[in-house]
Order: C-alpha cells, then structure tokens, then sequence
C-alpha cells in the first residue's frame, strides 16, 4: 500500500509538471501573440475615444464600461469560438471574412471624412440637437462595438496564425489569453484618456503651485488631444481596412496592389538611413490608408445611391 501511495504520488507530480509547463507554454505563446497584435491595438485605442467624446463627463465610464462589456462578447463569445472552428474545418474563409471586416472599416472612415467634408451624414453625430440621449447614447455604443467587432476579428486572426501548430486546446487558451488581456489595456487606456481633463481639473484645485500648473496645463491640451485622437482613429480605421484588403488580395491570389505598394516601401526605407524603419512603416500606413480611403469612398457612393433609389421609389409609390 504504502508503494501504491508513493507511485500514484508520483504520477500526480509528473503531472503537475507537465501541466506547470504547458500552463508556461501558453503563456510564452500569448505573449509572443499579443506582441504581434501591438499594431492593430493601438488603432484600437485611438479609434474608440472617437466614440466617447463630447458626452457629459458622468456618462464617459459608463460608455467605455458598455464598449469594454460587447468587446469582450466580440472576442471571447464570438470570435473566439468562430476562429477555432474555422481554422479546424474551413482555413479558407477566414481571409474573405476578414477582407469583408476591411471593407466595412474603410467605408465607415472614409464616410467620416466626408461628413467632414460637408458630405451627406449618416445617422445622427455630435453636431445635431439630439432628441432622444439615450437612443444616441445606444447608437453610438453599438457603432464602437460594431468596429471593435472588426479589430478584434484582426487581432484574433494574427493571434490565430501565430499559434497554429499549438493544439485545439492551446489556441483557444492563447486566444482567451489574448483577447481579455487586450481588452483591459485598450479600455482602461481609452479611460483614462477621456477623463484626463477632470483629472486635470482636480490637480488645478490643488494647493500646489506645481500641481496647479499640470492640472491647467492637462485641461487646456485634452481638447487638443481629443480632437487629434479623433482624427488618428478615422485614419486608423482606413489604414487598418486598407491594410487588410491589400493583405488578404495577396492571399487569394491577386499580389499586384499588395506589391506595388511594398515596393515604394522598400524604396522609401532604402533613401531613408537610420530612420528606415520609420519611414518605412509610415509609407505603408500611408499608402493603406488611400487604398482604404477609394474603397471606403465607393463603398459609400454605391450604399447611398442606392438608399436614395430606395428613396424615390418609395416616394414615387
């Protein structure tokens, strides 16, 4: 008996340790997934803000609070199932599904740019006399889950391809991993960046003279910040878009808009020196964002003339 013990003991600690290092595993293969993702999480940061400002300062947590709760929805009660199921039985769709994502988040900026522009609106913004808040409020809500969606999709795809040999259970530990853990730094980012202006106001109401000086110096710039965040987040949203139709053409088969735009990359990078690298990677946000942006434009063009058709039958009728 007491031999019994002692081996099942050590059965048990053999056990232990594989699960000690598989655990270590799949954390070594989160972060390395994580880090690969560091691109699109950042646009994810600034494009969401967009959604949050100009609403009164007791509504901005409750919003990202909202935002936080669909993205995790997003990723862990969507993507991350669709994302397994995918890889194990149609490895073909996901590059159309994501190319499809692409073309949304290029329309939806380059109809920001054209609101901008004096172009026609879709929806209420900002700038209207909003009758029902709380409509708005949802309204808004749903858009920055709806592009989150989107994001994620992305960020689960480069998390997905690079844990591709790892097992069924592995990938979808790596992607859970993953997708909660962005979660928690991009909204709790996008928090604090929304309530700088009132942490701003608290230092101003300091008696130090130092604190006093941060604290007007923060409230005079957020507005800066917001207003430049907002325009970082409509770029973002058409180089992200761009970026992923031009990647996913290659992938089916049709490499020319893909190329052509690396070679003026690598072009770019070899004039460049020691700042390259820079260089490089602006050129390529750059040219991504026009692709994204001629897209987006005739995306645009096509849904509203065919709203507007919608429009003079109903009429006619």
């Amino acid at each position: 008996m007491p031999g019994g013990l002692v081996a099942l003991l050590d059965d048990i600690s053999v056990i232990a340790r594989a699960a000690a290092a598989s655990v270590d595993d799949v954390g070594i293969a989160a972060g390395r997934a994580g880090a690969k993702a560091a691109g699109v999480v950042i646009d994810d940061a600034a494009v969401t803000p967009n959604y949050v400002t100009g609403f009164t300062p007791d509504r901005e947590l409750p919003i990202i609070a909202k935002i936080t709760k669909g993205s995790l929805k997003n990723k862990l009660l969507i993507l991350l199932p669709v994302a397994l199921l995918l890889s194990e039985f149609l490895p073909w769709a996901i590059t159309p599904l994501l190319m499809l994502g692409g073309a949304y988040l290029s329309y939806e900026g380059a109809e920001k740019i054209i609101e901008k522009l004096g172009g026609a609106k879709h929806g209420e913004t900002l700038e209207d006399d909003v009758e029902d808040p709380v409509a708005f409020e949802q309204s808004r809500v749903s858009g920055a889950v709806r592009t989150d969606l989107i994001l994620s999709a992305e960020i689960m795809a480069i998390t997905l391809a690079s844990v591709a040999a790892e097992s069924l259970l592995a990938r979808a530990a790596v992607l859970a991993i993953v997708g909660i853990g962005i979660t928690v730094v991009v909204y709790g980012a996008v928090g604090l960046i929304v309530k700088m202006d009132d942490i701003g106001l608290h230092l101003a109401k300091r008696s130090s003279a130092s604190a006093q000086r941060i604290g007007r110096g923060l409230v005079h710039a957020m507005p800066h910040v917001l207003t430049a965040l907002s325009a970082i987040g409509t770029v973002a949203m058409l180089w992200v878009g761009g970026g992923i139709v031009l990647h996913g053409l290659l992938e089916l088969g049709v490499p020319g808009p893909e190329h052509l735009v690396e070679t003026v990359r690598h072009s770019v990078e070899a004039v460049s020196g020691v700042f390259s690298g820079v260089f490089g990677w602006l050129t390529y946000a750059a040219l991504s964002a026009a692709f994204g942006l001629a897209l987006g434009a005739i995306i645009a063009t096509l849904l509203h003339w065919v709203h507007n058709l919608r429009g003079t039958h109903k009429h006619a009728d």
